[in-house]
């Protein structure tokens, strides 16, 4: 018999909206709910990413912490499988590492932050 394991939950604030990065990464379209995370703000690099919704050039938003009340970054919220938050590592591997962050809402979550946060 195969272990279950419960879903986790995944908040995201950047590429991982994008239908094209979730169909790749994930193999299927996930449901969102709107959250927010005090204490962070978000920083934008370039990049090129062929999954992202535009070609060519565009943004990828980095979450950093700034500790101050005043900060906030407004999300989103799904549930991932433990085999979805490997494929999430993967993907996000060159730009940040999975955290345990509190949500406004009480709710515990993974998101993705720079090494250096």
């Amino acid at each position: 018999m195969a272990t279950s394991y419960p879903a986790q939950l995944l908040f995201s604030y950047g590429t991982m909206r994008s239908t094209a990065v979730q169909l790749d990464t994930l193999g299927h379209v996930v449901t969102w709910e709107v959250d927010v995370l005090t204490g962070y703000t978000v920083d934008y690099l370039e990049i090129d990413d062929p999954r992202d919704d535009a070609p060519g050039i565009n943004t990828h938003a980095r979450m950093r912490s700034t500790g101050s009340s005043l900060d906030k970054v407004v999300g989103f919220v799904c549930e991932v499988s433990e085999a979805e938050l490997d494929a999430l590592d993967n993907y996000e591997a060159a730009r940040g590492r999975r955290s345990e962050v509190t949500l406004d809402s009480g709710r515990v979550a993974w998101a993705y932050l720079p090494v250096s946060s």
